[in-house]
């Protein structure tokens, strides 16, 4: 949590804010550029193993969807539940 705190400040030096406001914006804020390192690095590990499909078209932003082909794949990882954290390489 300090981390991001410090993270805001060194990116926003100028800023102040009540602890309901750290809460609400400067650790949202934080949490969310974290959260798309998160969805890109799975999102390329789920169309590596053909589980997701990208489609990339007029916009610049490529699509994603589940691949129909791997849905029975898809559906026995999600129902996995002997293991605390499944991973796409247990398919």
């Amino acid at each position: 949590m300090a981390y991001d705190i410090l993270a805001y400040l060194s990116e926003h030096p100028d800023a102040q804010d009540t602890l309901q406001g750290i809460v609400e914006w400067w650790l949202l804020e934080q949490e969310i550029k974290s959260r798309i390192n998160q969805v890109e690095r799975a999102l390329s590990e789920l169309v590596a193993k053909g589980l997701v499909l990208e489609s990339k078209g007029k916009e610049p932003q490529p699509r994603y969807r589940i691949n129909r082909r791997k849905i029975k794949e898809v559906k026995i990882l999600l129902r996995r539940k002997d293991r605390a954290t499944p991973t796409i390489d247990d398919v």
